[in-house]
């Protein structure tokens, strides 16, 4: 079935309204959509672990993983309980947008591998220089000399920055294929188109997490360091940090639902 999408141009301040619901419905299901975090970071594992094509088959799976979460919080919205079964849902619609699904997997996997070599290729040997030191458990000089390496920064500078400009087409492309039956093309272009006309809402949206992210972060650094038991902050720190990702990804589904008038219950986490 194909629905009627209209793209729209919303206020900067719903970016904040996105999380809002995100923590709202997360609320709602929270074993849920950390059930399905946990499956997700498991398949992760177990594709990283396959020679040659499991990095690939990885990358392939980040659209159609977060695709699967905006259907999981769309049956949430519907009272009823999401399961495994959202991750493979886009694929079990048609043939055709199944193949478009497939396609625009692929052709992301092409895109952030290249960004990832090209990283690799700037900053590969100083990195590894730093790793080397940390397994041998080199001097507080050394390491300071190796990760003061310029070659790290413009690694990761050309590693993130290349992630985050390549996310931009691909970030509504899933469910406008999905919810819409757009094609490829048509779908990272309209993807594009949102996220620029929606810029500040997104921007707003972004400074926020990260601002969450950091806050979680110090607080949870404060609180064991008080107790005495910093050495047990980082575990802390890695289960808080998926339950944030988790919210993310349950919030992803109404920037989709803002930008593109999607049909949603009108009455959305009202109560």
């Amino acid at each position: 079935m194909t629905m009627q999408l209209h793209l729209q141009q919303v206020p900067a301040g719903n970016g904040r309204v996105w999380i809002r619901h995100g923590f709202k419905v997360f609320q709602r299901q929270p074993l849920v959509f950390l059930g399905l975090m946990g499956m997700a970071l498991l398949a992760s594992l177990v594709l990283s672990a396959l020679p040659f094509v499991g990095p690939v088959l990885g990358l392939m799976a980040i659209p159609l993983c977060s695709l699967g979460f905006m259907l999981a919080t769309h049956l949430v919205l519907q009272k009823q309980r999401p399961t495994a079964a959202v991750f493979l849902a886009p694929l079990r619609l048609t043939p055709e947008r199944r193949n478009r699904q497939l396609t625009l997997a692929a052709s992301f996997a092409v895109m952030a591998l290249g960004v990832i070599l090209a990283a690799n290729a700037v900053d590969g040997e100083a990195t590894q220089a730093v790793l080397e030191l940390m397994a041998n458990k080199g001097t507080p000089e050394e390491f300071a000399k190796a990760a003061g390496d310029s070659r790290i920064l413009w690694g990761a500078l050309l590693r993130f920055g290349g992630l985050t400009l390549l996310s931009i087409p691909y970030w509504h492309a899933p469910a406008l294929i999905h919810w819409g039956g757009h094609g490829v093309g048509q779908a990272l272009f309209s993807s594009t188109l949102a996220l620029w006309r929606n810029k500040g809402a997104f921007a707003l949206n972004g400074l926020l997490w990260v601002a969450m992210l950091l806050a979680l972060s110090g607080l949870i650094t404060l609180v064991f360091s008080i107790l005495g038991l910093l050495q047990a902050a980082p575990m802390f720190m890695m289960v808080a940090g998926m339950l944030l990702w988790a919210v993310f990804y349950a919030s992803l589904y109404f920037s989709f639902v803002d930008c593109f008038m999607f049909g949603a219950p009108q009455d959305v986490l009202d109560h």
